[in-house]
């Protein structure tokens, strides 16, 4: 299944009980709202597919991972309505990632940056390049990693979550991302990470679904109040994004 639009594509195949899933934007594969909201819907689709066992996470391209929100959403808010709505659709995002029945298996080929990073922290299975670093920079254009935090600390810690958050102009590698949990291997290249990767998923794709499923919901213990918190946050978000100092950055950081 392919869903096309002018804020970017997503690309949904099924072979061999494994469903793949291609997000992909032509500014750096950043995510507008339309496009949360479809990668939304579909893993709620996938969710609930007794074909598939096991979903992969990837986006399109060899550049960027993901580069985060749209910076051009982001400028066009206008109202604490509108900024909480724009971040509630990575509140979603994460908690249908959260409450999907299948192991989701991220691909990250590249750099990574704000939300990106939260999406790669909401997958079960990480496969990374050496290239891809990450930032959290959302100190530096005024507002802060609110809604993403509590699945970026769950996967690497308070401590290595303010590390990141409060140094928001300097990319920590993938290396680093792999020695606090972020990412469980990497690899030199992409033809490296795709072979390890179709491995890896071709087994886990023939294990007992019933048990998958239960152990995802082991991994995500603890978790129950996120429907609620990730909103609270994204209202936050939304707050701080009408402020004369984002504004000036987002414009900054456009140019």
């Amino acid at each position: 299944m392919a869903s096309e639009n002018p804020n970017g594509s997503l690309i949904t195949s099924i072979e061999n009980k494994i469903a793949t899933l291609q997000f992909e934007h032509p500014a750096s594969n950043s995510f507008p709202r339309q496009l949360l909201d479809l990668l939304t819907a579909e893993l709620n689709n996938l969710s609930e597919n007794q074909n598939v066992s096991l979903i992969v996470l990837k986006s399109g391209g060899s550049g960027a991972f993901c580069a985060g929100a749209s910076f051009d959403e982001l400028l066009a808010v206008t109202n604490l309505e509108e900024g909480k709505y724009f971040f509630s659709g990575f509140a979603h995002l994460i908690n249908a990632m959260r409450n999907c029945k299948k192991i989701i298996v991220g691909r990250v080929h590249g750099k990574t940056v704000g939300g990106g990073v939260g999406i790669a922290s909401a997958c079960d299975y990480v496969f990374a390049t050496k290239s891809a670093s990450i930032k959290l920079s959302e100190l530096a254009i005024g507002i802060g990693p609110f809604v993403i935090e509590p699945a970026v600390s769950r996967k690497i810690g308070k401590t290595a979550l303010s590390e990141m958050t409060l140094s928001a102009h300097e990319w920590k590698s993938a290396d680093w991302a792999t020695a606090k949990g972020l990412y469980a291997e990497t690899y030199e290249n992409i033809e490296d990470l795709d072979l390890a990767l179709t491995n890896f998923c071709s087994k886990l794709s023939n294990y007992n679904p019933e048990a998958l499923a239960e152990m995802k919901m082991v991994f995500w213990e603890g978790t129950e109040n996120w429907d609620q918190l990730l909103v609270d946050r994204a209202a936050i978000s939304g707050k701080l994004v009408l402020s004369d100092f984002t504004r000036n950055a987002l414009e900054q950081f456009k140019k």
